[in-house]
């Protein structure tokens, strides 16, 4: 079972994405355990501050190192097992990627550190943690959302949390494009109509139009996909011919 915890000085955001859908299911399928930490609590003063101004001057509060250490260093004990990764949410960090989602879901152990204000003392990010996630290039008011975005991510990939271990497999990103179009009932809805292939029953003929339009769609929305993309000297063919469309 997963462990993950949660730093925030906002804990309580956390309690509705926690206990809905796939990540609640999770949780009562014991793939995962959440644990959430107010940061706040280990602060050693008085009025429990966590954040103060920053040397050299500037705008905005920073982040003070003491109650983030202490609070890690807690859970690590408790845990007592496999260092976990520490996780730092930040606008500065690496561009999270489906190929992360499943590098963090490999782990036994997260632990998330969602921060607020104009940023974090800079030995929180020297000395603690193992990795800096940017969930894209704006800036938010906290890292609260950001980890919710990671979290749910990596959890429907841990084993048995979604219904078929085949529905995370073909989502896009995870074989590095696009993913094909989605059809359902009824097959005739206003004149707008499910394409024949779908409804024939022919396997191969399905799953070579799903690889072409997976192309297309890849081609179309996210040509820089394809720069890397190992294809077969057949998809080669077929996206050639999908180029020549689009000209």
């Amino acid at each position: 079972m997963m462990k993950i915890d949660v730093l925030s000085i906002f804990p309580e955001m956390f309690a509705g994405v926690f206990g809905h859908s796939i990540l609640n299911k999770a949780a009562e399928k014991k793939a995962v355990e959440y644990n959430l930490v107010n940061f706040r609590e280990y602060a050693d003063n008085k009025h429990k501050t966590v954040d103060d101004y920053p040397y050299g001057g500037g705008a905005g509060m920073v982040l003070k190192p003491q109650p983030i250490f202490d609070a890690v260093a807690d859970l690590q004990e408790k845990a007592a097992g496999k260092s976990p990764r520490i996780i730092l949410l930040c606008p500065q960090g690496e561009r999270y990627t489906q190929q992360k989602a499943e590098e963090l879901a490999r782990e036994d152990h997260l632990i998330f550190i969602c921060g607020h204000y104009e940023g974090y003392d800079e030995r929180i990010r020297k000395y603690l943690i193992t990795d800096e996630i940017s969930i894209g290039d704006y800036v938010l008011t906290g890292g609260e959302l950001g980890a919710m975005v990671v979290i749910d991510s990596v959890v429907r990939l841990l084993p048995g949390v979604l219904g078929s271990e085949e529905s995370h497999i073909q989502d896009s990103f995870s074989t590095g494009l696009l993913e094909h179009p989605h059809y359902t009932r009824p097959a005739d809805f206003r004149g707008m109509t499910v394409p024949d292939v779908l409804l024939s029953g022919n396997h191969r003929l399905i799953e070579e139009w799903r690889m072409k339009e997976t192309l297309r769609r890849t081609f179309v929305r996210r040509p820089d996909l394809l720069e890397d993309a190992e294809l077969t000297d057949e998809q080669q063919k077929w996206l050639r011919e999908i180029a020549k469309q689009h000209e």
